[in-house]
């Protein structure tokens, strides 16, 4: 279950909170590293954040937030070690510079930490796990994501996620899993899990399922830097650097994609000059690495990255190749075949072919049950109606999608269209 202390003034408990959910997997991180269990370094972190519920509104909150809660569950790690006689040996292979730590304003090494990350994704990814416990897990430590927005962003029951991440954590316990960046074939087994939670972390922060900002800039700069830290670790992998290059193409639009007021601002009315250019080129050749090792046909991260190429390519919208686009749909459906795949390439096949075609698609999409609270379904059809006329219709479907998302700001521009459909 997800802890929710509470201690000090309202305001100052969210503003807490708040820097907590930014700095909690990299606490998480750095503590795992000591105490080799993911479960502990997460109790461990809570334990930090009710310290600082108790201290900051008193003392104010310190200079670095990060490297205070980071030090603070340290310290509760190394004292756990020395506690637990059956701690004894790890406790000599950590060495005598754990013995003599003091808390500090700053960590160690800023570089450690963001290892320490990698090594989280990879320990979270480890094949005692399902496919979906690895996924939650990783959402929940790295993303810091509740319970309730992993739930919601995977269409699957809370008490469902909360089994799985529970389950998880004693799994990797049970089987004593080493915390490391594995080699050699085990690197290789779970790179598939490691791009799959690295996409859904920088997703989480692209464009949130729940909360008042549609945006979490942290959660897409810690998947960038790990995706660029993963190519660098392995480079002949396409797929590694197909991930990397559609991070970095969806990252150079970040500061385009809110108004100052945090409104969501859609693609066709983004001002592309405030687009990143050097993380275009960025991406550019991350790609142009991916097609050059590749040795068969494209796989899901290197045509994503295809498909953002050519929105990065277009400095107006009304020069986006469209029928590219969707040709580059059509082949990820083949693929991945994926419901959701479904439902963007018939957005493409809407600018490319108009919004007929691309209802004919949509409305294929509505009995699938993986869909059925899937709030951009009818998003995407209240788009194709209100192109068609069919304003009545359109305003509904806007409407619908609005009572689905969990984001408040998504909200609010999804109940504006319903007003603009008239």
């Amino acid at each position: 279950m997800d802890q929710q202390p509470a201690a000090g003034p309202p305001s100052a408990t969210a503003a807490i909170e708040t820097v907590f959910r930014l700095e909690s997997p990299r606490v998480v991180a750095a503590v795992a590293r000591i105490v080799r269990d993911v479960g502990i370094a997460e109790e461990l972190a809570q334990d930090a954040l009710v310290a600082a519920l108790e201290r900051w509104p008193r003392e104010g909150v310190p200079d670095n937030p990060g490297a205070w809660l980071t030090a603070t569950a340290r310290h509760r790690a190394v004292d756990l070690v020395r506690r637990r006689e059956t701690y004894a040996r790890k406790l000599a292979e950590i060495g005598r510079n754990l013995e003599t730590t003091t808390p500090a304003p700053e960590p160690s090494d800023p570089e450690d930490i963001d290892d320490d990350l990698l090594r989280l994704v990879f320990t979270s990814c480890h094949p005692v796990l399902s496919a979906e416990a690895r996924i939650a897990l990783t959402l929940r430590l790295l993303g810091g994501l509740t319970t309730a927005e992993i739930a919601r962003a995977h269409l699957v029951p809370e008490p469902t996620v909360a089994q799985r991440i529970v389950r998880a954590k004693r799994a990797l316990a049970r089987k004593n899993v080493a915390f490391e960046v594995p080699c050699g074939p085990d690197r290789e087994a779970r790179l598939e899990s490691v791009l799959e939670v690295i996409y859904l972390i920088f997703n989480e922060g692209y464009a949130a399922t729940a909360g008042d900002d549609w945006l979490r800039p942290g959660l897409c700069e810690d998947a960038l830097r790990l995706a660029r830290l993963l190519a660098a670790l392995m480079p002949k992998e396409p797929e590694v650097h197909g991930l990397a290059a559609l991070l970095e193409f969806q990252s150079s639009r970040t500061a385009a994609r809110t108004a100052p007021d945090g409104t969501p601002v859609l693609l066709k009315d983004q001002n592309r000059r405030r687009w990143n250019r050097m993380l275009v080129s960025r991406g550019v050749t991350a790609l142009g690495r991916a097609e050059a090792v590749a040795t068969g046909a494209p796989g899901p991260y290197v045509l994503q990255a295809a498909i953002a190429a050519c929105h990065a390519h277009a400095y107006r919208y009304e020069e986006t190749d469209w029928r590219a686009i969707a040709a580059l749909y059509g082949l990820l459906a083949v693929r991945v075949p994926s419901p959701v795949v479904e439902l963007n390439r018939a957005v493409a096949v809407s600018m490319a072919d108009g919004p007929e075609p691309a209802l004919r698609i949509v409305d294929t999409l509505a009995a699938e049950p993986a869909l059925h609270d899937y709030h951009l379904l009818p998003s995407v059809r209240g788009d194709l109606l209100q192109r068609l006329g069919r304003t009545a219709e359109a305003r509904a479907e806007f409407e619908r999608a609005a009572r689905l998302t969990g984001n408040e700001r998504e909200r609010g521009l999804l109940l504006r269209r319903a007003a603009q459909a008239g």
